[in-house]
């Protein structure tokens, strides 16, 4: 391989969808990184994604731009639904994957995928990138390094807006479907309990409650009403490794929501992380010192936490430093923050949480 890392994307597109809004922007910057390939289900599509891109090739199947010799990396940004097996088709044909979250429906799925990679030899990255937000690791460093004492309890809290009420889109659909295993839970919901788990560590025991609140939704284009079995509200209460106790409630379905909110209580004091709008990937988000029961004071973010692409968007950021670390890993042979092996661990309390809500018992992980 040469010094460049080759890139190909499977779920480019021209003007919409995640990896257009994401992964692309961040490449075309990011230095050692470069754009080879992009594949979509259309032919005329990766033609367009291709020459808006600037990349050499366009394939309508993703096992071409997988084989392509000049190809290193394969990043998976297509929904899981729609996805196949297409992680072990990179990694059986010896390249790096960028795979985005979920990775598999289950935890013993993502652990197959880490177990195919490593044995494989090949590194490896998912699609958690919110927790590379610089407040989210500036958070993980304060309570490591004693700030707050010891942890006594930690919250979470998550509210996302539905400006669209029960209007879903087209595409959308199989978020309504909880055995689809992509739903509030497995998407919303896991990326904020990685981003918790990040800065406070992992649950050892739990209790779940799953709700559904918005029981049908219709489809936007035709009007039909669907039946939803996902659920839209979350609630976990549990144990850390630490001792402390931890609690997380995940809610959608509301025309207004409050975003992200993470406290940590501890003995010296409390900090808590706070998001400027309601959105989890695109926020900017700020950790503060609690001074009193009325005053929170922020901590300026420390510049080593914002050595990739600082002025961009915050999904955009976060994203290029998974690259980035990804990049360093397959030169070095290091280790990658986020990877399959955080995948397990998450598709593991996700697991647990259904579980728990599905027995009415507390579950161990």
């Amino acid at each position: 391989m040469s010094d460049t890392i080759r890139v190909g994307v499977i779920g480019a597109n021209a003007d919409r969808g995640w990896a257009a809004a994401t992964h692309l922007p961040a490449l075309e910057q990011l230095p050692g990184l470069e754009l080879t390939a992009v594949a979509t289900t259309r032919a005329e599509a990766a033609a367009r994604a291709a020459a808006h891109w600037g990349a050499p090739y366009g394939f309508a199947d993703p096992a071409e731009l997988i084989e392509h010799p000049e190809v290193d990396l394969v990043t998976i940004a297509v929904q899981l639904p729609a996805r196949d097996d297409l992680v072990a088709q990179a990694i059986a044909a010896g390249k790096h994957v960028y795979c985005e979250w979920p990775l598999a429906a289950d935890a013993a799925g993502a652990a197959r995928y880490r177990d195919l990679a490593e044995q494989a030899g090949v590194r490896h990255a998912v699609g958690l990138q919110s927790r590379q937000h610089p407040a989210v690791r500036q958070l993980r460093d304060l309570v490591a390094d004693g700030r707050v004492g010891e942890v006594l309890s930690a919250t979470l809290s998550y509210s996302a807006s539905t400006p669209t009420g029960t209007l879903l889109p087209q595409r959308y659909a199989w978020l309504a479907d909880r055995d689809k295993a992509v739903n509030t839970l497995t998407i919303v919901g896991a990326h904020a309990l990685d981003m918790f788990r990040c800065a406070v560590g992992d649950f050892t025991e739990l209790n779940a409650t799953l709700a559904t609140r918005t029981p049908h939704l219709v489809i936007a284009e035709t009007g039909e009403d669907v039946p939803v079995t996902s659920p839209d509200h979350v609630l976990v209460q549990g144990t850390l490794a630490s001792g402390a106790m931890a609690t997380a409630q995940i809610l959608t379905g509301g025309l207004q929501g409050s975003g992200l909110r993470i406290e940590v209580y501890g003995r010296k004091g409390r900090l808590v992380l706070e998001a400027e709008t309601a959105a989890l990937a695109g926020s900017e988000l700020h950790v503060g010192w609690a001074r009193d029961e009325h005053t929170t004071e922020r901590i300026p973010v420390p510049q080593a936490h914002r050595t990739v692409l600082p002025d961009e968007l915050p999904a955009v950021r976060n994203v290029g430093r998974v690259y980035a670390e990804l990049a360093a890993a397959i030169r070095d042979g290091g280790t990658v923050e986020p990877d399959f092996t955080t995948a397990v661990a998450l598709h593991r309390l996700v697991d647990s949480i259904n579980e728990s809500a599905d027995s009415g018992r507390r579950t161990t992980l």
